[in-house]
């Protein structure tokens, strides 16, 4: 495990890091030591450290697991299809990733996607359905429409239907009454974020043919290192760097530099953003590309953070020549790097003066998205259609605009000096979208001179929307909608997902917009609407 710091990042580690060594906070964390973020936060860090011990309590988890997967395996069941959000899907989608094994990851409304997932061979197919509740609602409906369908395929739909979920939750329930195949208790004093070792993390994992035995090992190594009252502990060094620059950076662009781990910065975006992004405070996550313009002489409130391989030797000359810039590197193995992470997230919380454990902004969408539903409106009409786009905004964003050119340029006007972009694409992050926009957002970043991060809906209610609604507020907000061409009912509902994600999209809006938050949202009618609207967002600004 090996994490470096330069420039203010390196200044940042030299001035907090002799406190945080003295007043023993890697021990104390590692003893699970609730009163590190203050007494506000006491009550729910008591309930909410379990994770400092997954590599060893999640063991208990390893035989039953095995003997499910040689069980399936022998029954020609080999094809996992996971259905949940947030932490209970990021950590399996860089774990499997990671170790190139196959795993369906549903974590999403959009029809197009869930579609995908029920058309593959159902016969093969064992459904792990992730949830600490049960009661998420796209869990909920994803759950009901694979039941649906496994009946519709005249299979037994509860020999198909595994549950990860908290001990005694509604979802847990549900499955003793229906007879599930398996469930697998997850510890309740492990928030999702931070839930990557537990059993959130290692079931889906496991089911699709990764070691995750392994994965446990290589956290259990490290573990020793992040206890240490050390200056050395490169947890330490790691929160320090992120919480502790002065001004703070609090643009944390990170890049994969080669690390070997998939998609890591997904996962990370959602633990760094869900835990700092409160109280008008927070490090907004921005999962770049390597050569990101964010990168090209990075702005006073930009934190690079590269995920490199682990060096064999180390490299004096390039060290000195980036001891005057400001970054910080990161490598390790993978289970090392999660638990990395976590321990250094929750040094930060400390540093930045907030309780790094709860996420009181997500439930404000999910409760606009549930009035919308029952209310069932039509979507409001459009301000004006252009070139197959239809363009709504937030109150006033649009005065004296008549083109979707003109309206985007209003919205990028009111990034401030500190401020940043987010798009948030409620669409199929697996279909044609994302060939068409993956040039998006770096252009949108060339084009501002700002930070720009871009989030899958509802995705990233579940990770980023803490960040958007709780954090500074210096935000604006471009969401891209469409009109889904697949159709899939959710069985034992009176709205389908296609309603089900317009909601979502037009609840965040409703909330972002209530919270004083520029947004623009951009409907696009046609495929050949979302290609040029690609374009016109990712090209040079017109002149």
């Amino acid at each position: 495990m090996e994490v470096s710091a330069t420039g203010d990042a390196a200044r940042a580690v030299g001035t907090h890091l002799p406190t945080l060594v003295s007043d023993k906070v890697a021990s104390r964390l590692s003893a699970q030591d609730a009163t590190l973020w203050g007494a506000d936060a006491q009550a729910e860090a008591e309930v909410r450290l379990g994770w400092t011990a997954l590599h060893e309590t999640s063991r208990s988890l390893l035989e039953p697991l095995a003997r499910l997967r040689a069980e399936l395996l022998a029954e020609g069941i080999d094809r996992v299809v996971l259905c949940g959000m947030g932490g209970s899907s990021l950590a399996p989608e860089v774990i499997t990733g990671t170790h190139g094994a196959q795993l369906v990851v549903l974590d999403g409304t959009d029809p197009g996607q869930v579609r995908r997932a029920l058309d593959g061979d159902l016969r093969s197919t064992v459904v792990v359905v992730s949830s600490k509740s049960g009661t998420t609602l796209e869990t909920d409906s994803q759950r009901r429409t694979f039941e649906a369908a496994f009946t519709a395929a005249g299979i037994d739909a509860a020999r198909r239907m595994v549950v990860v979920t908290d001990p005694g939750s509604p979802l847990q329930q549900q499955a003793a009454e229906a007879g599930y195949r398996a469930v697998f208790e997850a510890d309740p004093t492990v928030g999702g974020r931070f839930s990557a070792l537990s059993a959130f993390g290692l079931v889906p994992s496991a089911l699709a043919g990764v070691d995750v035995e392994e994965l446990l090992e290589e956290a259990a190594a490290v573990a020793p290192f992040f206890a240490e009252d050390s200056e050395a502990n490169p947890a330490l060094v790691l929160g320090a760097a992120l919480g502790g620059t002065e001004p703070l950076r609090d643009k944390v662009v990170i890049v994969d530099a080669g690390s070997g781990l998939f998609h890591l910065g997904d996962w990370a975006e959602q633990l760094v953003a869900e835990s700092t992004g409160k109280a008008g405070t927070g490090l907004l996550p921005v999962v770049a590309e390597t050569g990101a313009p964010e990168l090209d002489s990075p702005a006073p409130d930009v934190l690079p953070v590269l995920l490199t391989p682990l060096a064999d030797e180390d490299d004096s000359d390039a060290d000195e020549a980036a001891a005057a810039t400001t970054e910080v590197t990161v490598s390790g193995t993978l289970g090392g790097t999660l638990l990395l992470w976590e321990h250094a997230v929750a040094v930060a919380g400390r540093l930045l003066g907030i309780n790094p454990f709860d996420q009181p902004d997500v439930e404000a969408a999910k409760a606009a998205t549930r009035t919308l539903l029952d209310e069932t409106p039509g979507p409001p009409p459009p301000a004006f259609t252009d070139s197959g786009v239809e363009v709504r905004a937030s109150k006033g964003l649009l005065t004296g605009a008549s083109s979707v050119g003109e309206a985007v340029e209003r919205l990028l006007a009111e990034i401030g000096e500190d401020g940043y972009l987010a798009v948030m694409a409620y669409l199929d992050r697996e279909g044609r979208a994302a060939d068409v926009l993956d040039d998006t957002r770096a252009g949108l970043a060339a084009r501002t001179g700002r930070p720009v991060t871009f989030g899958w809906g509802p995705r990233f209610l579940h990770s980023t929307g803490q960040l958007h609604k709780g954090g500074p507020a210096v935000g604006v907000f471009l969401q891209i909608t469409a009109s889904p061409r697949a159709h899939v009912d959710i069985p034992g509902r009176d709205f389908d997902f296609t309603t089900l994600i317009s909601a979502q999209a037009a609840g965040d809006a409703r909330v972002l917009a209530e919270l004083g938050r520029p947004v623009l949202r951009l409907h696009v009618t046609s495929p050949d609407a979302l290609s040029w609207l690609a374009g016109l967002l990712g090209g040079p600004a017109p002149s």
